[in-house]
């Protein structure tokens, strides 16, 4: 196969960030893209009906002229939510979902949840009017591995919040290991989990093997290869469960490559075409649209976008540029580091 056409694919998890940033990266989702879910970590962060609809004016603000791209915008849960905000917000239609950081866990967390039995009765309104809780699925205590923490907060966390609260529809968001994966199919409908295009790509050799890859570096970490194998794996089968989130997270240059460097990897430029790649090396990329196309609007209840994209494998490596540059400073793109003969037509 050399030419593949889906429904307009979706990201289910985006960071477009504030400000220059936002106006510099924002066309390379609406490129491909027909919707995304927008993280609310900003600094302040998107914690009310009110701030996601300035955050909403302002996005709708930066898009290029004549996109097509309808952000679904979301809250930061902290342990101060107002469960009847939140109420009116999703019953509006301004959110569609709910966000969770366990507090430190990734960018822009300190004001994310300590102590869950605060947030119980917010899960409570959301199981009762279907919100999705969007789940960061780390702990952060010190004692726990970096490369644990995701089966740990599973086990911990997770688990105990679905008992304790029946019906909540939840996304395991950027899921990194066999254990989430395992966890997954392991639930009902109610669960579903996002693959990031990186993920597939690379485990945490990438980031370190030869000296520290920065522009590599993400949170969660890449882990060990098995657990890559098993995301694609999981990512390439259809099965309803998983769609895609990208997690394109930017930073720019300066902060990335620098003593604390900061974790994201930025893949909105050439996701789709590296999701082609890697769904062909597995013989899979009749469930491309499934994955990228399908599954997430079926989880999120709607319909899937009227429009194509096509995609066109040639003889001749794509190209993409190396950094997007911003009013706040250069942004360098994922580099897979193999050549990819796929593009967007």
């Amino acid at each position: 196969m050399t030419e593949i056409t889906l429904p307009r694919p979706d990201d289910w998890h985006l960071h477009l960030r504030d400000g220059a940033m936002l106006k510099g990266i924002l066309p390379e989702s609406t490129h491909h893209f027909g919707r995304a879910i927008v993280m609310p970590n900003l600094v302040p962060p998107v914690v009310t009906a009110e701030d996601a609809a300035a955050y909403r004016a302002r996005i709708m603000a930066a898009l290029p002229a004549g996109a097509r791209f309808t952000p679904l915008m979301t809250l930061y849960l902290t342990e101060t939510t107002d469960p009847a905000d939140l109420r009116a917000a999703a019953e509006s239609g301004l959110v569609s979902a709910v966000k969770l950081y366990p507090a430190g866990a990734t960018t822009n967390s300190a004001s994310g949840v300590r102590d869950f039995d605060k947030v119980r009765g917010v899960l409570e309104v959301m199981a009762e009017i279907g919100l999705p809780l969007c789940v960061h699925g780390e702990v952060v205590s010190p004692e726990v591995d970096i490369f644990d923490r995701e089966a740990v907060f599973i086990e911990t966390v997770l688990d105990p919040i679905r008992r304790a609260t029946p019906g909540l529809r939840v996304v395991m968001e950027h899921i990194t290991t066999k254990d989430g994966v395992d966890y997954a199919r392991s639930q009902d409908e109610t669960l579903g989990a996002t693959i990031t295009t990186h993920h597939l790509i690379i485990n945490r050799n990438h980031i370190l093997v030869g000296g520290i890859k920065p522009h590599y570096y993400c949170l969660p970490v890449a882990k060990r290869e098995h657990h890559r194998l098993a995301l694609r794996e999981a990512a390439t089968s259809g099965e309803a469960r998983f769609f895609l989130g990208t997690d394109s997270a930017p930073h720019i240059d300066a902060l990335k490559e620098h003593a604390c460097g900061c974790a994201g990897c930025f893949t909105a430029t050439n996701t789709m075409q590296l999701l082609a790649h890697v769904f062909e090396e597995d013989g899979k990329l009749a469930n491309l649209e499934a994955f990228a196309s399908r599954n997430g609007p079926a989880f999120y209840r709607l319909p899937v976008n009227s429009d194509t994209l096509t995609l066109i494998k040639t003889g001749t490596p794509a190209q993409w540029p190396a950094k997007i540059e911003t009013g706040a400073g250069p942004v360098t793109v994922f580099d897979p580091g193999f050549p990819v003969y796929w593009h967007v037509k």
